[in-house]
Protein backbone atom coordinates (compact mmCIF):
# COMPACT_ATOMS: atom_id res chain seq x y z
CA UNK A 1 0.00 0.00 0.00
CA UNK A 2 2.73 2.45 0.93
CA UNK A 3 4.59 1.88 -2.76
CA UNK A 4 1.12 3.08 -4.43
CA UNK A 5 0.72 5.98 -2.07
CA UNK A 6 4.83 6.72 -2.93
CA UNK A 7 4.25 6.43 -7.01
CA UNK A 8 1.03 8.40 -7.05
CA UNK A 9 2.87 11.15 -5.09
CA UNK A 10 5.49 11.19 -7.14
CA UNK A 11 3.47 11.25 -10.29
CA UNK A 12 1.71 13.89 -9.10
CA UNK A 13 4.58 16.24 -8.41
CA UNK A 14 6.28 15.23 -11.98
CA UNK A 15 2.94 15.70 -13.74
CA UNK A 16 2.49 19.05 -12.23
CA UNK A 17 5.84 20.34 -13.35
CA UNK A 18 4.92 18.64 -16.70
CA UNK A 19 1.64 20.43 -17.23
CA UNK A 20 2.98 23.63 -16.17
CA UNK A 21 5.99 23.68 -18.41
CA UNK A 22 4.47 22.09 -21.19
CA UNK A 23 0.16 23.46 -21.29
CA UNK A 24 0.93 26.95 -20.75
CA UNK A 25 -2.44 28.69 -20.26
CA UNK A 26 -2.38 32.20 -20.01
CA UNK A 27 -4.60 33.62 -17.45
CA UNK A 28 -5.79 30.52 -16.03
CA UNK A 29 -4.35 27.59 -13.81
CA UNK A 30 -4.26 23.62 -13.93
CA UNK A 31 -4.14 22.30 -10.71
CA UNK A 32 -3.06 18.42 -10.39
CA UNK A 33 -5.87 17.34 -7.00
CA UNK A 34 -4.77 14.03 -7.21
CA UNK A 35 -3.26 10.58 -8.40
CA UNK A 36 -4.63 6.91 -8.21
CA UNK A 37 -2.86 4.17 -9.47
CA UNK A 38 -4.53 0.93 -9.43
CA UNK A 39 -2.99 -1.51 -7.86
CA UNK A 40 -1.14 -3.27 -10.80
CA UNK A 41 0.49 0.11 -11.27
CA UNK A 42 -1.27 -0.71 -15.14
CA UNK A 43 -3.79 2.38 -14.78
CA UNK A 44 -3.41 5.90 -12.98
CA UNK A 45 -6.55 8.20 -12.55
CA UNK A 46 -5.44 12.12 -12.55
CA UNK A 47 -7.82 14.64 -11.55
CA UNK A 48 -7.41 18.05 -12.09
CA UNK A 49 -9.20 21.52 -11.76
CA UNK A 50 -8.63 23.98 -13.95
CA UNK A 51 -9.60 28.00 -13.90
CA UNK A 52 -11.37 29.26 -15.66
CA UNK A 53 -13.51 26.10 -16.03
CA UNK A 54 -14.88 27.41 -19.36
CA UNK A 55 -10.95 26.15 -20.51
CA UNK A 56 -11.38 23.11 -18.85
CA UNK A 57 -12.18 20.70 -22.52
CA UNK A 58 -9.48 22.17 -24.47
CA UNK A 59 -7.00 21.86 -21.35
CA UNK A 60 -8.18 17.97 -20.95
CA UNK A 61 -7.92 17.07 -24.92
CA UNK A 62 -3.95 18.59 -24.73
CA UNK A 63 -3.35 16.91 -21.54
CA UNK A 64 -4.76 13.29 -22.93
CA UNK A 65 -2.79 14.23 -26.69
CA UNK A 66 0.56 14.40 -24.65
CA UNK A 67 0.00 11.80 -22.04
CA UNK A 68 2.69 9.62 -24.02
CA UNK A 69 5.18 12.46 -23.82
CA UNK A 70 4.64 13.07 -19.77
CA UNK A 71 4.86 9.39 -19.71
CA UNK A 72 8.18 9.19 -21.31
CA UNK A 73 10.02 12.01 -19.70
CA UNK A 74 8.72 10.43 -16.12
CA UNK A 75 10.05 6.61 -17.24
CA UNK A 76 13.71 8.55 -18.30
CA UNK A 77 13.70 10.78 -15.15
CA UNK A 78 12.60 8.13 -12.92
CA UNK A 79 13.54 4.75 -11.38
CA UNK A 80 9.72 3.84 -11.92
CA UNK A 81 9.84 0.50 -13.85
CA UNK A 82 6.33 1.02 -15.86
CA UNK A 83 4.66 4.33 -16.00
CA UNK A 84 1.07 3.57 -15.77
CA UNK A 85 -1.52 4.93 -18.38
CA UNK A 86 -3.00 8.26 -17.74
CA UNK A 87 -6.82 8.81 -17.18
CA UNK A 88 -7.16 12.65 -17.10
CA UNK A 89 -10.65 13.89 -15.20
CA UNK A 90 -12.29 17.31 -14.48
CA UNK A 91 -12.25 17.70 -10.40
CA UNK A 92 -15.51 19.35 -9.83
CA UNK A 93 -15.61 19.76 -6.43
CA UNK A 94 -14.63 23.76 -7.05
CA UNK A 95 -17.68 23.77 -9.22
CA UNK A 96 -20.30 21.81 -6.80
CA UNK A 97 -18.94 24.13 -3.69
CA UNK A 98 -19.88 27.31 -5.89
CA UNK A 99 -23.38 25.59 -6.40
CA UNK A 100 -23.49 24.95 -2.86
CA UNK A 101 -22.79 28.35 -2.06
CA UNK A 102 -25.23 29.49 -3.83
CA UNK A 103 -27.95 27.79 -2.50
CA UNK A 104 -26.91 29.27 0.71
CA UNK A 105 -27.03 31.77 0.15
CA UNK A 106 -30.36 31.46 -1.46
CA UNK A 107 -31.86 29.93 1.87
CA UNK A 108 -30.24 33.10 3.67
CA UNK A 109 -32.01 35.81 1.79
CA UNK A 110 -35.24 33.89 1.97
CA UNK A 111 -35.19 33.60 5.68
CA UNK A 112 -33.97 36.99 6.32
CA UNK A 113 -36.69 38.00 4.46
CA UNK A 114 -38.89 36.28 6.27
CA UNK A 115 -37.69 37.06 9.29
CA UNK A 116 -38.37 41.20 7.97
CA UNK A 117 -42.09 40.41 8.10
Amino acid sequence: MRRIEQTNELLKDKLAHLVSSEIPLDNGLITISYVKCSPDFRYAKIVISVLPINVAVTVLEKLRKNSSLFAAIIRKETRLRKVPKFNWTIDSTEEKATEIEEVLKIIREERISKEEK
